[in-house]
C-alpha cells in the first residue's frame, strides 16, 4: 500500500508517521485534553484501513485531512487544533518556494502523476524533463499571479479544470487546422528561411512536416492538416516525370508509344506518392518538438475536398498509399512492426466510397483493414456533418471541432491576410482553439442531494465560474504579438500578419473559438435520479443537461461576439484527479464514485452492456449538443478476419452519427514476441500495472501497447485511473 507524496513520489504508507504526527500535537495541549496511545493508536489503524478500501494510493493530503476528522471524531479538539495549526505553518514555509521537490522528483523520475500525465510523453527524456519542468513553473506562476483565487481553487478541488496550465504563463492557444495550401502554394518562413512552393509531391510532403513541426513546438494541443493540400504537388511529379522520361527515350534514340509512356510515368508517380507518404509518416513519428514528443498531428482524408476530377483520383492514390502504410505500420527497437500512435488519421465516408460498386469503395475496403489492425482511422460522416454544421471539415485534433463559418457570410473578409483567400468561401484552415475550462458535472449532482431546484442553482453558478474563466483564457490571448510564434501568426499557419501586429482581431467574428468542456455526464444524472443515459428518464435529463449547457455558451457568444461552444472534454489524466477530488468531497457512493475514473464527456458508462449500433445511436444525440467537440467509439475484439463487420459499422457511422471511431488492441512483448493483447492487473501493493500473458514480463519499457484513451492512442501508459478506465471497458460488438 503506497501513498503519494508533495512532490509527486509514490512511497510506501508507514502508519508509525501518523503516530507521530498525532503525538506531537498531543504533547502541546493539557493532560485533560490529551488522546491516550490507545487511541491514538486506533486512529492509525482506523486510517491505514481506510487506505487500503482505496482501489488507489491516497495523497498526503487527503491523509492528513483524515487525520483530522479522526481526532475530532474522538473529541480531541485541542489535539486537532494544534494538528491544524502545525500543517497550516508547514503549508506557509512550502508556499515560500512552491516547486523545488516538483522539479526535483521531476528530474529524478520519482513523481508518479508525471510519470503518467501524459500516454505519449516518456518522462526520463531530457526534453520531456525539460518541458515538465517548465511547466511546473508555469503552473507555480499562473495559480498565484495570473488567476483570481476562486478559479484557482476550483480547479484544485476539480470542481472544474483549467487545462493547459503549464503553458498558461506564455501567451499560446490550443489546437488548429494548419492552412497547408497557403503555405505550399505561397511560401512560407521556417527558422528565418524562405521555403518556396515545391516543385514536386516528395518535397511538398517534406516541407508539410517541417511545417507540422514548427507548429507543434508554437502550440500545446493538437493540430490537422489535409492531404488535400498535398494532391496538387502530384500533377506537378507528373508533369516533370514525363519530361524526363521523354527526354530519356529521345537521348536513347528510342521511340516508345505514348501509352507505354504514360504507363512508366504513373508507375513512377505511384512511387513517388509512396516515398513521400512514406516521409510524412516517419518523420512524424520519429519527430521530437520543444513539449519533447511527436506532434499531435491529425491526417484528414476527404475526397470531396478535391478541385477536380485529376485532383480527386490523385488524392485517392495518396489516401490509397497512407492507408497502406499505416496499415503495414512502423518498426520498434527490435525490429517488430508495431501500432505507431501519430499521426491519427481521419477518414471521410461520402457517397463515393460508402457502399459497394461506388468509384472508391475499394480505399474504404483498405480503412477498413487498417481499422481492425492498427485502431485508424476514425470516420467523419458527410451525410451527418452537413446535417449537424452545413459544412465538411475535420476536427483540430482528437474531437476539437470549430464552429461552423460565420464570419465569411457577415462580410468580415480576409482578417488573417492569407494568400489563399477566396471570397465568399468558407473558411476553416487556419483557425484555431483558444482554450478549454471543463466543468465537473459529477461534482454539481452530487452537491444536490438529488434536489433538482439545487441542482440547477448550483449548475447557473460553476457556469458563471466556467464563464469567467473562459474570459482569463481569452484575455491572456489578448495583446499578443505577431512575434510571439512566427510561423503561426506571419507566415501562414493560421494568419499572414505583420511583424509587430496583434492577433486580436483573430479572436473575434467566430474566426476561433473558446470551449466549455464538460465531464461524467453518465455520473451526474445517475447521482439525480438513479437512471443511466442508457434508460429513458436518464437520457432526457442528459439532453436536457446539454442543452442547457448550449444555452449559457449562446449567451455569452451574443454578449461578446466570441465564439464559445460546447466541448466534449476527453479526460485523460484529469479522469483520475476528478474521481480523487470527488471521493474527497463525498466519500465513496456506488456507482458514482467507487471507481478512480470519471465517465469522458456525454459517453455511456464503460462497463455497461450495450451493442455497437445502440451506443453509437444512443451518443449521437448528445453529439448533436456538443458542437465544438464530440467522438463517440465503440470497444472491438480482434476484428482482422471479420472486415466485414467493420464495414457495417462504418456503414452504420454514415447513416447515424457525425464522427466515430473502433476500438481494438494492438500490443506486443519485446521479451517474448508475444502480439496479443497485453493485460493489466494487480501488483503486490493492489497496482494496476501491465503484463505480458505469455511470459510474465511487468517491465514498461519491454512492451508496445497501444490503447485509444480519448481519441489519440496513447503508447506511454497511463495513471491509476484511466488504467483501471481500460481494464473495465466491455466489448460493443
Amino acid at each position: 500500500m503506497n501513498i503519494i507524496k508533495r512532490s509527486g513520489e509514490e512511497v510506501p504508507f508507514e502508519a508509525g508517521k501518523i503516530t507521530a504526527a498525532i503525538r506531537k500535537a498531543n504533547a502541546t495541549v493539557d493532560d485533560a485534553d490529551k488522546l491516550t496511545e490507545a487511541r491514538i493508536a486506533r486512529i492509525a489503524e482506523q486510517i491505514e484501513n481506510f487506505c487500503a478500501m482505496h482501489d488507489r494510493a491516497l495523497s498526503v493530503e487527503e491523509i492528513q485531512d483524515l487525520v483530522e476528522t479522526k481526532i475530532q471524531e474522538a473529541g480531541a479538539h485541542q489535539v486537532a487544533k494544534s494538528y491544524i495549526k502545525y500543517r497550516f505553518k508547514r503549508e506557509l514555509a512550502r508556499r515560500a518556494n512552491t516547486t523545488d521537490q516538483q522539479i526535483l522528483s521531476l528530474i529524478d523520475c520519482h513523481n508518479e502523476e508525471a510519470k503518467q500525465e501524459n500516454s505519449n510523453k516518456n518522462p526520463t527524456i531530457n526534453s520531456v524533463q525539460r518541458d515538465y519542468m517548465a511547466g511546473e513553473v508555469s503552473k507555480d506562476v499562473t495559480r498565484r499571479l495570473l488567476l483570481p483565487p476562486d478559479i484557482v481553487k476550483a480547479h484544485e478541488e476539480g470542481i472544474i479544470h483549467f487545462h493547459d496550465m503549464d503553458y498558461y504563463a506564455q501567451r499560446m492557444h490550443n489546437c488548429d487546422l494548419v492552412n497547408l495550401e497557403d503555405m505550399l502554394q505561397n511560401g512560407t518562413v521556417i527558422s528565418g528561411t524562405m521555403i518556396e512552393r515545391p516543385h514536386s509531391f516528395s518535397t511538398a510532403c517534406n516541407i508539410a512536416t517541417q511545417i507540422i513541426a514548427q507548429v507543434a513546438s508554437n502550440q500545446y494541443g493538437g493540430q490537422s492538416i489535409s492531404l488535400t493540400h498535398l494532391a496538387p504537388f502530384v500533377k506537378l511529379s507528373r508533369e516533370k516525370i514525363r519530361r524526363d522520361i521523354e527526354a530519356e527515350f529521345a537521348a536513347a534514340g528510342v521511340e516508345v508509344p505514348a501509352e507505354k509512356v504514360s504507363e512508366i510515368v504513373e508507375k513512377r508517380v505511384r512511387e513517388e506518392i509512396a516515398r513521400g507518404v512514406q516521409t510524412i509518416q516517419y518523420q512524424v513519428v520519429t519527430l521530437m518538438t520543444t513539449n519533447g514528443q511527436a506532434p499531435f498531428v491529425t491526417v484528414y482524408m476527404y475526397l470531396n475536398e478535391a478541385r477536380d476530377e485529376q485532383e480527386k483520383k490523385d488524392l485517392a492514390v495518396i489516401i490509397e498509399e497512407t492507408l497502406k502504410q499505416r496499415y503495414l505500420g512502423v518498426k520498434n527497437e527490435t525490429g517488430v512492426y508495431i501500432t505507431p500512435a501519430f499521426p491519427k488519421l481521419i477518414y471521410v465516408l461520402e457517397e463515393d466510397n460508402i457502399s459497394e460498386g461506388t468509384p472508391y469503395w475499394h480505399l474504404t475496403e483498405l480503412a477498413a483493414k487498417c481499422t481492425a489492425k492498427r485502431l485508424v482511422p476514425d470516420y467523419i460522416s458527410e451525410k451527418m456533418m452537413k446535417e449537424l454544421k452545413g459544412d465538411v471539415y475535420t476536427c483540430m485534433g482528437c474531437r476539437s471541432f470549430l464552429t461552423p463559418d460565420r464570419f465569411t457570410d457577415a462580410g468580415i473578409g480576409n482578417i488573417s491576410k492569407a494568400k489563399n483567400y477566396v471570397p465568399g468561401r468558407h473558411r476553416y484552415y487556419g483557425r484555431f482553439n483558444q482554450g478549454v475550462v471543463t466543468v465537473n458535472l459529477v461534482d454539481i449532482g452530487l452537491s444536490a442531494h438529488g434536489d433538482m431546484d439545487a441542482f440547477w442553482k448550483i449548475f447557473d453558478e460553476r457556469m458563471e465560474l466556467c464563464h469567467r474563466a473562459l474570459q482569463c483564457r481569452h484575455d491572456r490571448l489578448m495583446g499578443t504579438l505577431s512575434d510571439a510564434a512566427p510561423i503561426l501568426w506571419q507566415y501562414g499557419a493560421l494568419a499572414r500578419l505583420e511583424k509587430g501586429e496583434k492577433i486580436d482581431k483573430l479572436l473575434f467574428d467566430g474566426y476561433s473559438t473558446i470551449s466549455l468542456g464538460y465531464a461524467g455526464l453518465w455520473e451526474c444524472v445517475l447521482s439525480l435520479n438513479g437512471k443511466k443515459l442508457t434508460e429513458p428518464e436518464g437520457q432526457e435529463l442528459g439532453l436536457e443537461i446539454m442543452r442547457k449547457l448550449n444555452e449559457y455558451t449562446a449567451k455569452w457568444k451574443k454578449a461578446e461576439n466570441i465564439d464559445y461552444s460546447i466541448y466534449g472534454t476527453p479526460l485523460e489524466s484529469t479522469t483520475y484527479r476528478f474521481a480523487q477530488c470527488l471521493q474527497r468531497r463525498f466519500g465513496i457512493v456506488k456507482g458514482i464514485t467507487d471507481r478512480n475514473y470519471i465517465t469522458n464527456s456525454y459517453h455511456v458508462h464503460v462497463t455497461e452492456p450495450i451493442d455497437a449500433f445502440a451506443k453509437l445511436a444512443l451518443e449521437a444525440k448528445f453529439q448533436a449538443l456538443s458542437p465544438g467537440g464530440a467522438i463517440s467509439y465503440v470497444e472491438v475484439p480482434d476484428m482482422q478476419n471479420n472486415i466485414p463487420a467493420v464495414l457495417s459499422v462504418m456503414k452504420f457511422i454514415y447513416g447515424n452519427i457525425m464522427y466515430a471511431e473502433l476500438n481494438t488492441k494492438s500490443d506486443y512483448c519485446q521479451a517474448c514476441g508475444f502480439d496479443g493483447e497485453i493485460e493489466i492487473v494487480k501488483d503486490a501493493n493492489g497496482k494496476l500495472i501491465w503484463k505480458c500473458p505469455k511470459c510474465g514480463c511487468t517491465d514498461q519499457s519491454k512492451m508496445n501497447v497501444a490503447r485509444r484513451t480519448c481519441g489519440y492512442i496513447g503508447s506511454q501508459y497511463w495513471n491509476q485511473g484511466r488504467t483501471q478506465e481500460i481494464k473495465e471497458r466491455v466489448l460493443h460488438l
